[in-house]
């Protein structure tokens, strides 16, 4: 006959001893010392009065029973659920050292003798970082322990880098790139309930997705409550910081707003996810919400890393601070750069002032002052040519004194539209399949002996277009080093027949030391040493065109090894270069510098200007060409041997463009750029564009990715990503001419497209 609901009853157990050999008499005769009556050991109810015997070889279970109560004072009981039930509560994890087991009985119970297992249902509950049932426990839970730059959280076999360098770069096994510890893995926040028996200040939604090798004990209670694990179907867990990580950064704000929280929780995580919500959003108000949360920073472009130095900013809710920001809106689309500016005038209004150094027209259009500097580069520039509220200035009648700038600006000057695009066929690199990241499985021919750009939103999929798909299998056709018959990235990769070489010019450095300059990268400094060498001084003292080279000895300076500048190890402060005090920085032996040609010698050779160098050996046609290669891309102000390595990208950039012009001969090349008009001036876009369209004219193919609307709208043919960054991009979405990229209702770039082609 069943038990009557009235006699049910409600058991509280303190576990003093789980899973442990021993006999145990002392502390059996301590427990009934401290006023307990019963305990239940291996299972079975037992009198603390009476004798129990234990196998000393054996483990066992002993839980004292500490207090016990009817189900029915309970539901009625406010005194009880006050004051007994969370002393008794206290006092089983103080006992057991921080567990608790609960009966609670079946509503089948049937009446059964004294010592016999009762069919009940049994709970445990652990108040400390550890699983109840197997022993898994965690260290305290704090921020630290979900950081990979923290000894605390970090991985220990990777020291929180998620790789190891082992001949080379290798993923760490153990943590497979997660780079944090296996306790902090298991740790999950989401749609799931807090976890029960869990202290207060650790309850932030720790759940865990059950490993296949957990023990079946702990898969069986997962998810009742009792543990720090979850069962459930995959979509009603939550993610662990690795998984969170891997997000895209729209990603995760939309995962922070929609997360699904009791009003209890969401009091006490408030102030923390106002935090997370509003970084996240000042990420997004920049533009980089297709980075994830886990991007390596030195994956990231110069811009990006601008911008999320930008939303730092933003979030510190700054006033009366002073922002100097140098060409934020590099590798923007122009969709983005809506965001950014809009970001820029909001630390404005709230009483801040920015500096912007820029050369995108919206940025400029959306200033208050303009300062021009001018009114050309290197030597004719360092001058304020105007200086005054931009509106003013464009309503302003155009003068003699006015910059390009405003003439631009104004609409007075303008790249101009090719009166035609190319229509030729030659052939075609076809791609089928292109697989990687973002890109999948896409299909595009792109034409050749045409002008082709590459654009898209920015995280869409155009740096890995060009240099993981195009350049890498056109290395592998062209390149001895890298030549093989395998294809990457792609299923197939054809039309390679109708090209001769492959190209690509981006924006490294030119050379790694100081004695690397324009006019050896050119090669122009070949036929200048031997002009000196043919000088009469020179033939006498029997000296050939080595004397006059930096990079050998003979004539150099050998004390700083013909570089001017020696070199000055701090040891752990960064590298001093000082003048060196031998040859007072002019890098040749004072014999060498005797011998001069048309009155200058070496060292003032290499001081001159590209501008100035082009008349002074305007009869030398060797040195006139490739000199005035140089100039056509806008590097007149140059100095012949300024050092490599202070160019910026966008020089550097050109400087490699221009040794390619004077190779008149060849043709069926495929030049790869990637952004070539970063720094540059409206003047400087308009003589790069001529410059690219010279190379297709003289019978070969340039690609190029580029967010600059002057560029785009000079193309022959336009393959266009999308339709947004990260994992909503990837797409083409559009291709062919400029107009009909401007007719596509999907495309981003084709909504301001129309607007260049003046549609």
């Amino acid at each position: 006959m069943g038990v009557e609901y009235s006699d049910l009853k409600l058991r509280l157990y303190a576990p003093v001893v789980v899973g442990r050999k021993g006999e145990y008499y002392q502390m059996l005769y301590d427990l009934l010392g401290k006023g307990y009556k019963t305990v239940k050991v291996d299972g079975i109810d037992h009198s603390l009065r009476e004798q129990i015997v234990l196998e000393k070889h054996k483990k066992h279970d002993i839980d004292v029973l500490v207090d016990e109560y009817f189900l029915t004072d309970l539901t009625k009981g406010t005194e009880i659920l006050k004051e007994r039930l969370p002393e008794a509560i206290e006092r089983a994890l103080h006992e057991s050292d921080g567990l608790l087991r609960i009966e609670i009985p079946s509503s089948e119970e049937k009446t059964i003798e004294k010592k016999v297992a009762e069919p009940l249902i049994t709970k445990v509950i652990s108040a400390k970082f550890m699983c109840p049932y197997d022993g898994f426990s965690y260290p305290e839970i704090e921020p630290r322990l979900f950081s990979f730059n923290s000894p605390y959280g970090a991985c220990t076999e990777c020291n929180g880098l998620g790789t190891r360098n082992f001949f080379g770069d290798e993923s760490c096994l153990k943590c497979k790139g997660a780079r944090l510890r296996e306790e902090a893995l298991h740790i999950r926040v989401g749609k799931s309930p807090l976890v029960k028996g869990v202290p207060e200040s650790a309850r932030v939604g720790v759940v865990d997705n059950p490993p296949a090798d957990l023990p079946a004990l702990r898969r069986e209670q997962a998810g009742d409550g009792s543990a720090p694990f979850s069962k459930g179907d995959s979509e009603e867990r939550g993610v662990n910081i690795v998984e969170l990580a891997a997000m895209s950064i729209a990603d995760a704000y939309d995962f922070f707003v929609e997360l699904k929280l009791t009003p209890k929780e969401r009091e006490i995580a408030k102030v923390v996810l106002r935090e997370i919500e509003s970084r996240l959003q000042f990420m997004v108000d920049v533009g980089i919400q297709y980075l994830t949360l886990d991007r390596r920073a030195h994956t990231l472009s110069g811009g990006e890393a601008q911008r999320i130095r930008l939303a730092s900013q933003l979030g510190s809710g700054l006033v009366g601070a002073l922002y100097v920001l140098d060409e934020p809106t590099i590798g923007l689309h122009s969709r983005d750069n809506a965001r950014l500016i809009k970001t820029l005038l909001h630390l404005r209004d709230i009483g801040n002032t920015i500096i912007v150094v820029e050369h995108d027209e919206e940025t400029i259009l959306s200033s208050d002052y303009i300062v021009d500097i001018g009114p050309g580069a290197g030597v004719h520039g360092g001058h304020i040519v105007v200086a005054d509220d931009l509106q003013k200035l464009l309503k302003a009648k155009k003068n003699d004194s006015d910059s390009l700038t405003l003439a631009y600006l104004r609409g007075e000057k303008e790249v101009e539209i090719p009166e035609e695009r190319r229509t030729q066929d030659k052939g075609s690199l076809k791609i089928r399949g292109a697989n990687l990241f973002n890109i999948k499985n896409q299909n595009v021919d792109i034409p050749l002996g045409k002008f082709v750009t590459v654009t898209g939103v920015s995280g869409s999929g155009k740096s890995t277009f060009l240099y993981e798909i195009i350049h890498r299998n056109l290395q592998a056709r062209f390149d001895r080093k890298y030549r093989t018959a395998d294809v990457f990235n792609v299923g197939s990769f054809t039309g390679t027949e109708y090209l001769s070489r492959a190209i690509l010019i981006d924006q490294s450095a030119i050379g790694r030391t100081p004695r690397s300059n324009p006019a050896t990268y050119t090669g122009s400094w070949t036929f200048i040493r031997e002009l000196f060498a043919e000088s009469e001084e020179a033939r006498i003292r029997g000296w050939g065109p080595s004397r006059f080279s930096f990079n050998v000895k003979g004539g150099r300076c050998e004390a700083c090894q013909g570089n001017g500048e020696i070199a000055v190890e701090m040891h752990f402060l960064p590298t001093v270069y000082v003048t060196c005090d031998v040859c007072n920085g002019k890098r040749f032996m004072k014999e060498t510098l005797e011998v001069k040609y048309k009155k200058k010698n070496v060292y003032e050779v290499l001081h001159m200007t590209v501008e100035e160098a082009l008349t002074f050996f305007e009869d030398i046609p060797a040195v006139a060409d490739r000199l005035q290669s140089l100039a056509d891309v806008g590097l007149g102000y140059l100095e012949l041997g300024q050092s490599a390595t202070t160019l910026s990208g966008g020089e550097a950039q050109r400087v490699k463009i221009s040794s390619e012009l004077y190779r008149t001969h060849v043709q069926k090349t495929i030049y790869l750029l990637d952004e070539p008009t970063v720094g540059l001036h409206y003047e400087d876009v308009k003589k790069l564009i001529e410059i690219l369209q010279k190379l297709v004219d003289h019978g070969n193919t340039v690609v190029v990715i580029e967010h600059n609307m002057d560029v785009i709208k000079s193309s022959d043919y336009i393959i266009d990503f999308g339709p947004d960054g990260g994992t909503g991009g990837g797409n083409i979405i559009a291709k062919g001419t400029p107009e009909e990229v401007a007719n596509s209702k999907k495309s981003y770039t084709g909504d301001y497209l129309r607007k260049a082609l003046g549609k």
